[in-house]
């Protein structure tokens, strides 16, 4: 009897219902502010872990080839010898390639000056655009940082002042009528500032690792321009391939 007593007051109890559900969809009815604004949090965040992963596989593998260039590259008899080891579509590949390209055409100059400032300026575009390519992507996640949680903070202020106006309209402004509705706006510059995060992070990161790849270009830019200058003579210098160890001798047959 107590128990259904119990029931039947909990039943009688008004009951508010908050949460990320509840503030999606008030009363049933969608908040289509709240839900655009969900929805380009939502593309922003998947937008930067996929920039994120697909850019750091595209960096450990340009630093990968270079150490694998720098065991077999140098050892090779010629520049075009040595890129036919590389990988055809490697940045290391491109930089020899548009080398050895601009020194076909660099008998057109009219003085070894102007050749080297070819061989140099070409060089220089190689990596220009390996760099460029590197950095694709990067502004989003630069803008993803910045502009994620003013855009949850919008979500926020919606959320609040739709919030007031309900809390107007019923005439109550005791504690429970207004901290569940604020609560709830709130979580949209939480979810802002989980997107913003994670975003400046990656940006932070990636930039310090192309940093890393275009120091290394350079100076291998530097090594072929000096190669090509020198008919092949000047190359940087290359540790030896180990030597294979010698069978032990066999011991001397005793008489």
């Amino acid at each position: 009897m107590v128990f259904e007593l119990l029931t039947a007051a909990a039943n009688a109890a008004p009951q508010n219902k908050f949460g990320f559900s509840e503030m999606m969809f008030p009363d049933g009815k969608p908040n289509w502010i709240a839900l655009i604004v969900a929805a380009i949090l939502a593309i922003m965040s998947f937008g930067s872990f996929f920039i994120l992963f697909t850019k750091w596989a595209e960096q450990n593998k340009i630093l990968g080839q270079y150490r694998d260039l720098r065991g077999s590259f140098w050892r090779a008899g010629s520049l075009k010898e040595g890129a036919a080891k590389l990988e055809k579509n490697s940045a290391w590949r491109q930089v020899v390639d548009d080398g050895l390209s601009a020194e076909e055409q660099h008998s057109k100059m009219v003085n070894e000056t102007d050749a080297h400032e070819w061989l140099l300026g070409s060089l220089a575009r190689s990596e220009a655009s390996i760099n460029a390519r590197l950095a694709g992507g990067l502004p989003f996640l630069a803008t993803v940082g910045a502009t994620s949680p003013f855009i949850g903070l919008f979500g926020t202020v919606v959320g609040i002042y739709r919030a007031l106006i309900a809390i107007g309209i019923a005439g109550s402004a005791s504690i429970d009528k207004v901290a569940g509705p604020v609560g709830e706006a709130l979580i949209m510059t939480a979810i802002g500032l989980l997107v913003a995060v994670p975003a400046v992070l990656a940006y932070n990161y990636l930039q310090a690792r192309n940093k890393r790849i275009a120091e290394l270009l350079s100076g291998f830019s530097t090594d072929v321009l000096a190669n090509i200058n020198s008919k092949g003579a000047v190359r940087p210098a290359v540790s030896a391939a180990p030597a294979a160890a010698k069978p032990a001798a066999a011991p001397a047959a005793k008489n």
